[in-house]
């Protein structure tokens, strides 16, 4: 009997997220990575042009991240957190409490986005809970999304990922991503909800929905609806799983804003996509409301792993990476890039509108009529990236790019490239 590849042995045992495995292709398996490159099992060589789902902004393999974790290996792999405590946690809780905002003040860990998510949908309800008031409604931004928990669902706006799930959801209010031309009406939108006095927090993606395929959005416009909230001293959660660490330009998506979230969502680049690490962090005030001689005012809150030693030693080594000089200097050379690209190809017929902020870059191609979100042009379209050894995730007719900021200039060139080949598909 003929040997069975790794993706046929896949097949056998595996079942992969976001994935109708009776009409999907084989998974490729890979076999190793260094920078923003993956080979596979028969050493076709790949561009990561999208940090393997957000997750990897140093590259793969980075050997001062993979060095801090093997060091830590010999130490202390893992104890619990409930009554215990380690020194990565607190040096990690201290060097995230210097880079977030000021009224940031204690860090709560878990184990990925959605849990982050959940973590302060949670905190949120109890706060007002256990200030003897029921607030049980949430604010969020149609076409969000903030994850695959029950919570985190809630509060997303993609119906293809939840609406199987969706009658047994918490209560959200949802409104549009304010721009130029219907900030008024999302302004009074927001105004009118939060009056009706139901609401425990809102909850949003600072500057770039990702999932819906990057979509854009001022951070002027945030900070009026932030302080509109705290006028009526609703709490606010920023989501900044995919934009936290650099990936804006600025350390923070939030570092763009006047008015500061009490709470913040951290994880996937938290690492430097090596282990899986997520923080939630809050405001003093928050944490305040669950001291109490009533252990039931607690947070009620846990996961295994949380604060996991080795995932805490490579995120002390990755937000490190993440401050020096020269990894800023990479973000604006990729950034740069994106607008030479910009330029270039601003009157193609096939290109309906094309933005970037840090290393974020979005490209819509025009056609006929609206794509959903896994149509059959993201189909043709990825697949044909694939074909030419770039990792490229469409969301309908619109292809973003998010690479590690190792990537090289002449990978970048050849990516574009295949994009601008792919419009002859459209």
């Amino acid at each position: 009997m003929a040997k069975k590849s790794l993706s046929q042995r896949d097949l056998d045992c595996n079942w992969h997220p976001y994935t109708q495995h009776q009409t999907s292709q084989p998974p490729i398996v890979i076999q190793k990575g260094k920078d923003a490159l993956l080979w596979d099992e028969n050493g076709k060589k790949y561009i990561d042009a999208i940090g393997s789902w957000w997750a990897n902004p140093h590259g793969h393999c980075n050997k001062q991240i993979a060095k801090a974790i093997a060091k830590q290996a010999q130490t202390l792999e893992h104890v619990l957190f409930g009554g215990f405590s380690h020194r990565w946690a607190i040096e990690l809780s201290e060097k995230l409490l210097e880079v977030l905002p000021k009224n940031q003040s204690k860090i709560f860990y878990s184990d990925n986005g959605s849990t982050a998510v959940e973590v302060a949908l949670k905190m949120c309800l109890q706060y007002y809970l256990n200030k003897g008031e029921k607030k049980a409604t949430f604010i969020a931004f149609e076409n969000a999304f903030h994850g695959d928990t029950f919570g985190a669902m809630a509060v997303s706006g993609i119906g293809l990922f939840s609406e199987a799930f969706k009658d047994y959801f918490i209560d959200v209010k949802r409104i549009p991503v304010p721009k130029e031309d219907n900030f008024k009406s999302v302004e009074t939108q927001l105004e009118s909800l939060l009056k009706e006095g139901s609401i425990a927090g809102f909850i949003f993606e600072p500057l770039v929905q990702g999932a819906i395929g990057m979509n854009f959005y001022k951070a002027k416009y945030l900070d009026k609806l932030l302080k509109i909230c705290k006028k009526y001293k609703v709490l606010t959660i920023a989501d900044e799983v995919m934009t936290g660490f650099s990936r804006t330009g600025k350390l923070f998506a939030i570092d763009y804003l006047k008015n500061k979230p009490d709470l913040v969502c951290l994880s996937k680049a938290l690492t430097g996509g090596f282990l899986p690490l997520a923080a939630t962090s809050c405001s003093q005030e928050i944490y305040q409301a669950f001291l109490s001689e009533k252990t039931e005012k607690a947070f009620f809150h846990g996961h295994t792993f949380m604060a996991n030693p080795l995932g805490c030693a490579a995120a002390i080594e990755s937000l490190k990476i993440s401050q020096k000089q020269k990894t800023k200097q990479k973000i604006k050379g990729i950034s740069k890039i994106y607008q030479d690209f910009e330029k270039k190809q601003n009157q193609h017929p096939k290109i309906k509108s094309m933005e970037h902020l840090g290393v974020i870059f979005r490209l819509e191609i025009q056609t006929e009529e609206a794509q959903s979100f896994y149509s059959s042009l993201r189909n043709t379209l990825y697949n044909y990236y694939i074909s030419k050894g770039v990792i490229l995730r469409p969301v309908g007719n619109i292809v973003y790019l998010l690479p590690s900021y190792s990537i090289k200039k002449s990978e970048l060139k050849k990516t574009f490239e295949v994009i601008l080949n792919s419009l002859d598909l459209v």
